[in-house]
């Protein structure tokens, strides 16, 4: 059994609009995660905590990362991460940008969870639902059907309409995923974060970890799910 989780840290700036990467982090804690997929994450090379966001939590929570920028600066990126306390085999950028939103993509990532592979995708779709079509479509494109490996997808979606073409396409590549409220974080009414496990019964449990906490810390709450890897 290991746990997943999907977090957007909205740059660290919490709903009282206070910029403080440790409150992410002792959040990230409370999860108890092995593999976070976080987005909208600020990483500066400004030699602070504040503007290093991705190094400072990775440091924080005893977790490797693995970069996903969407945004490259010449002092640094902000976008999509991935932490992880297992071994990463492989590693991948995958680039969703669409016309002229805003720069979109996702990880991909091979890791070695109890000696067995897992491959993990950590993404963050646009606004428009144009946009988020071709997202998903590049998404299930670069899923594939291969059933051998436990799949993850893990990520801010941006997608509430439960009848959405996107929605059910990946719920029929990789089986449905319950929707859980995760935003706004003071009074989430939207499920934007999900999880979905590709083979579906290997994810046991699901839930949104709503803390004092994690609901002052981010404008999203935190989606956790454990697996059992067969």
């Amino acid at each position: 059994m290991f746990r997943v989780a999907t977090y957007n840290v909205h740059r660290c700036v919490g709903t009282d609009r206070q910029l403080d990467p440790g409150r992410v982090a002792a959040v990230i804690r409370e999860l108890k995660a092995d593999v976070i997929g976080l987005q909208e994450v600020d990483n500066r090379s400004e030699g602070t905590h504040e503007s290093a966001q991705m190094d400072f939590l990775a440091s924080e929570t005893g977790c490797k990362p693995i970069p996903g920028p969407t945004i490259k600066y010449s002092y640094g990126h902000y976008g999509n991460a991935l932490l992880t306390r297992w071994p990463v085999l492989e590693k991948q950028e995958i680039d969703l940008c669409f016309s002229r939103r805003e720069p979109r993509g996702a990880i991909e990532a091979l890791l070695s969870v109890h000696g067995r592979p897992v491959r993990v995708f950590v993404t963050h779709l646009g606004l428009a639902f144009a946009e988020r079509r071709y997202q998903m479509g590049r998404l299930i494109n670069c899923i594939g059907q291969d059933t051998d490996l436990i799949t993850v997808l893990l990520g801010d979606i941006n997608e509430w309409l439960p009848i959405s073409w996107g929605l059910r396409q990946i719920h029929r590549r990789l089986g449905r995923s319950r929707a859980l409220l995760s935003f706004p974080s003071w009074r989430p009414f939207l499920p934007l974060d999900r999880i979905w496990v590709r083979p579906n019964d290997a994810l046991k449990r699901i839930w949104v970890h709503r803390t004092k906490l994690s609901c002052v810390a981010s404008d999203h709450l935190p989606v956790v799910g454990e697996i059992r890897n067969r």
